[in-house]
Formats: structure tokens, C-alpha cells, sequence
């Protein structure tokens, strides 16, 4: 129809695709139409990625991390090997050292016991595997049964091993004394260091037994405090004996005064 208004093109229209529009400076283009290149300004260009962007005052490149302040610095540590051990770590001896468990102390003198203690110890143990041995031979020589040879076997054996446990133990014993207190050790498989203030001491006294006088020897029995604390110095000179005996009563008072 003659009274329709006019198509606007499209894709099958064959104005399409429609041309740009010139138009003098100052003037828009009708509606409609593209404007033409370069009547806009100047294109838009890529930013560039080589050259990273300022930043502004106070920002950090990202990745970094600020640093602590003065007062918040991170305490130095001891170096590797210097460590204290975690708890429940096993304590061990360092190559060539010995080890922290040590009970004998290198730094002070010690002073050792009278192997005549020895004799007296063998001897009292001889009376005893004779007894054991006079009661087992009874009974095996009575009865005949095999369990009494056992037992005089088993008596013979233990009375051989205890033999060589008591050489070894007397020469095991030492004493030593220092400034505050009174040092012991004793024992070969359970080795025991006894540590005695002489401040803790109430009374010491010397004993010696018929064996001991006979091989001219006496105890010095040290008593504290605490029963369990006591300890004694066998296979002593009585005239060592009776000096130490002396010295660690003087001892005793001067320090139980200065408390």
C-alpha cells in the first residue's frame, strides 16, 4: 500500500550493510547511521602489561608480606644441638662423653675402703654356704634323693658367683667429702650415690663387729633426718674412722647453727 512507511533495511534490504554516515564538523549524524572513523577521537589503545603500574604511597608489590615491627621480632633461637630435649626424651651420652646419668662425680677425691673388707666379707659368706651345704648333704645323704644333690650344686654355684660379686662390690665402695655435704657410692649393677648434708645429720656413730676388729676394721653409720637418707662407710681404719666420725659431728653443729 501506497500509505505504508518505507521498510528499514535489513539483512536481505540491499542498502545492507549501511554506510557510515558523514556529517560536517559540529553536526550529528541523523539517527540511524554509524559515525564515521576518527569523528569520535582517537581509538582506545591496549594498556600496556610490560611496565607495571605505579603504585600508591604505602601499597606493597603483590606477594610481600610487611615486616614485623621492632618491638614483635621473632627471639633467636639456639643454635641446633643446643636445645633443651622435648619432655619424655631419653637422655643419652654424647660420643666420647659420659653420659648425664653418670653417678659418680669426676670433680671431687674420692677416697677408697680397706680391702681387708673383703676377707671379712668371704669369711661370713663361707659360714653361711658351709651351713647351706651341711643341711643339704644331710638331707641327700638320709633321703637319696636327687633334689638335695640339686640344691647342694645350686649352694655351691651361688656361693662361687656371691665370692666374686664381694671382690668386686668392696672395691666399688668410696667416700669423699666436700664443703656441705658427705658423698657415697656403693654398688655394681645398681649403682647408688648417697649425697649428705651435714646440716640434715643428727648423729654419727662407729661400730665393728668380731670380725671387723679382727682385721682391725669399723663402720661409720651416718643417721639424718630421714631414715631412709642414712648411709655408711664400711672397711675404715679406726683411726680414720674416729676422724671422720669427729669431723662431720663439728660439721653437723656448725651448719645446724647457721640455720
Amino acid at each position: 500500500m501506497s500509505g505504508d512507511p518505507p521498510a528499514s533495511p535489513g539483512p536481505t534490504s540491499p542498502s545492507w550493510p549501511p554506510t557510515p554516515a558523514t556529517a560536517p564538523p559540529g553536526v550529528d549524524p541523523p539517527p540511524g547511521a554509524f559515525p564515521a572513523p576518527g569523528t569520535l577521537g582517537p581509538e582506545p589503545t591496549a594498556p600496556d602489561v610490560s611496565t607495571p603500574a605505579p603504585l600508591p604511597p604505602g601499597a606493597l608489590p603483590p606477594g610481600h608480606r610487611p615486616a614485623p615491627a621492632a618491638d614483635q621480632q621473632a627471639p633467636d633461637l639456639p643454635p641446633p644441638g643446643l636445645l633443651p630435649p622435648e619432655p619424655g626424651a631419653l637422655l643419652t651420652a654424647a660420643p666420647g662423653g659420659r653420659g648425664p646419668l653418670e653417678p659418680w662425680p669426676d670433680t671431687v677425691n674420692w677416697q677408697s675402703i680397706s680391702t681387708d673388707l673383703i676377707w671379712v666379707e668371704l669369711i661370713r659368706l663361707a659360714i653361711v654356704v658351709a651351713i647351706g651345704l651341711a643341711v643339704t648333704g644331710v638331707g641327700w645323704a638320709f633321703s637319696g634323693h636327687w633334689l638335695f644333690g640339686l640344691a647342694v650344686a645350686v649352694v655351691v654355684v651361688l656361693g662361687a658367683w656371691r665370692a666374686v660379686a664381694i671382690v668386686r662390690a668392696v672395691r666399688a665402695w668410696g667416700y669423699a667429702e666436700r664443703e656441705n655435704d658427705l658423698l657415697v657410692r656403693h654398688g655394681l649393677l645398681v649403682r647408688r650415690l648417697s649425697i649428705v648434708p651435714y646440716s640434715r645429720m643428727q648423729f654419727v656413730d662407729v661400730s665393728a663387729g668380731p670380725l671387723e676388729r679382727a682385721f682391725d676394721l669399723a663402720t661409720v653409720q651416718l643417721h639424718t633426718a630421714a631414715a631412709a637418707s642414712d648411709a655408711r662407710v664400711p672397711g675404715l681404719r679406726p683411726a680414720e674412722a674416729s676422724r671422720l666420725r669427729d669431723r662431720l659431728t663439728a660439721l653437723g653443729e656448725d651448719r645446724a647453727e647457721g640455720l
